[in-house]
C-alpha cells in the first residue's frame, strides 16, 4: 500500500476535535495556517502554562487511520479529525518512525517528526474508555502511546487528501519516539 493522506483538518479554537477541510496550508516553522496550535512557540494550553517560550514541537499532528479500525473493533466510533489530528494517514506505521524522520507530502510539504502525542483526559471526555484504548503496555511494562505523532514544518505548502507521503529516515542511530 502506498502511504498517503486520507483527510486533513484544522480548528482555530482549542477544541478537542477539529473539522475536516479540503486542503491544509502549512507554514514553515509555524504549522497549520488557521489552526489554534500554529506558532513557533508552544500553543498547547498546559505547555503554555508551564513555559510559553518553549519551541512548538507540536505544529502538525498526524494519526494513522489504521488506529480507527483498531478502535472500531473495541466498540468505539472514531473518524478523521475526531481526535484532534491535522492529518489522517493511511498505509504508514507512524508510531514506528524514529525521531527526526522527514515526511515529504505532496509536491512541497516536508514535516519533521518530533515525537508522540501524549493522550490526555480530553480523549476520555470525548468517549468514555477511549483513553485506555489508545494506550497499551509493552513487554517490559512501558506505556505505548497510540494517539499519533507530532511534527514541525520544515517546508510549507498545501496538503490535500490523496497526497502521497514519502519517508526519509534520519542517519543512524535512530532515536525512538518519546512524548512531546
Amino acid at each position: 500500500m502506498i502511504a498517503q493522506v486520507l483527510a486533513v483538518a484544522r480548528d482555530g479554537e482549542h477544541n478537542f476535535s477539529k473539522r475536516t477541510v479540503a486542503e491544509l496550508k502549512v507554514l514553515a516553522g509555524l504549522g497549520v495556517e488557521g489552526d489554534a496550535h500554529q506558532g513557533a512557540t508552544v500553543k498547547h494550553r498546559s505547555r503554555v502554562a508551564a513555559d510559553p517560550t518553549q519551541p512548538n514541537l507540536r505544529q502538525v499532528h498526524l494519526i494513522h487511520s489504521e488506529l480507527f479500525h483498531e478502535l472500531r473493533a473495541k466498540g468505539f466510533e472514531v473518524e478523521p479529525a475526531d481526535l484532534g489530528e491535522n492529518v489522517t494517514t493511511a498505509g504508514l506505521d507512524l508510531l514506528s518512525l524514529p525521531r527526526n524522520t522527514l515526511l515529504a507530502i505532496g509536491a512541497e510539504v516536508v514535516l519533521e517528526v518530533t515525537g508522540l502525542r501524549n493522550p490526555c483526559a480530553q480523549i476520555e471526555r470525548f468517549q468514555p474508555g477511549l483513553l485506555a484504548a489508545v494506550l497499551d503496555r509493552g513487554p517490559n511494562g512501558e506505556v505505548i502511546r497510540k494517539a499519533g505523532i507530532m511534527t514541525v514544518v520544515r517546508a510549507g505548502g498545501l496538503i490535500l487528501p490523496g497526497d502521497r507521503i514519502e519517508v526519509e529516515l534520519p542517519p543512524p542511530p535512530h532515536l525512538p519516539l518519546e512524548r512531546v
